[in-house]
């Protein structure tokens, strides 16, 4: 019935900031962009471009025009990683606000934060 999970939408203040979050400092890499309107664009970037899930960064006030009721707050997302320790440095020194590194009976994590502020959390696949 669903074959997998493609695309997750994060709601932002502004879309150029976004994508320099995620493409400079989380390298990931832009997948589509395309004009939507005279000042709406669909954005989506993803980790490679054989990634099967990608996030939509789609304007906050956009989305509060089109639909008054929705809900912008940030979801709850959590990416992985086999390789924690060096991840967690390396995003650091991108200039990443990122919390400790947590070893836990069940696996290693730490939580970061866009440049919005909204959380995240990393964990190290077992």
């Amino acid at each position: 019935m669903i074959n997998s999970i493609s695309k997750i939408t994060i709601y932002v203040n502004n879309q150029e900031d976004a994508k320099k979050f995620w493409t400079e400092k989380m390298e990931f890499i832009v997948t589509a962009e395309n004009p939507m309107g005279p000042e709406l664009t669909w954005l989506e970037v993803a980790p490679s471009k054989t990634s099967t899930t990608s996030f939509v960064l789609y304007l906050k006030e956009a989305m509060k025009n089109q639909n008054p009721k929705a809900n912008v707050e940030h979801p709850t997302l959590i990416l992985s990683t086999t390789d924690i320790a060096s991840v967690h440095k390396k995003m650091k020194a991108n200039g990443i606000e990122v919390e400790d590194l947590l070893s836990m009976p069940y696996g290693k994590m730490f939580k970061f934060k866009d440049q919005d502020g909204n959380d995240y959390l990393l964990r190290e696949d077992q």
